[in-house]
């Protein structure tokens, strides 16, 4: 069992799929910072100063001034304007990966089509073979 675990970890695939992980968490960093720090802003600034970090509800009753004076009382709250950011990422990520796999399929080589070696006889509808003249089934000449 312990060999057939250490031949499953050293094959390419677990070390390729291992890397991506690295990188796939990388580049979610890269556009989390991109996203709080150069989206938000202006769309905040568009929206009238605000800043979704700092949108939230408490729910103990009190009013807090900002996200550090409730982070530090420990009060409960729901955070919705970080669920706000998180759902821009979210989308921002996923456009940026459909960008990345659609201009990843136009440089693939396209796959070359293999000729058709059958062709369906009219007649009959048996194949046979595409340099056939008369069917072998039905003995039509028309094919």
């Amino acid at each position: 069992m312990f060999s057939e675990f250490k031949k499953f970890l050293i094959q390419g695939n677990m070390v390729d799929m291992a890397v991506g992980f690295i990188f796939g968490g990388a580049f979610a960093t890269v556009i989390k910072s991109m996203v709080d720090n150069v989206i938000m802003p202006p769309v905040g600034m568009l929206m009238g100063k605000v800043d979704f970090s700092q949108l939230f509800f408490p729910l103990n009753g009190e009013s807090y001034a900002n996200m550090a004076a409730l982070d530090k009382a420990g009060a409960p709250a729901i955070k919705y304007g970080l669920f706000v950011n998180d759902i821009i990422s979210f989308v921002i990520l996923g456009f940026v990966v459909f960008m990345f796999i659609k201009g990843y399929n136009k440089l693939k080589e396209p796959e070359e089509e293999v000729a058709a070696t059958e062709k369906t006889c009219p007649t009959c509808a048996m194949k046979i073979p595409v340099e056939a003249k008369k069917c072998g089934h039905c003995g039509e000449t028309n094919v």
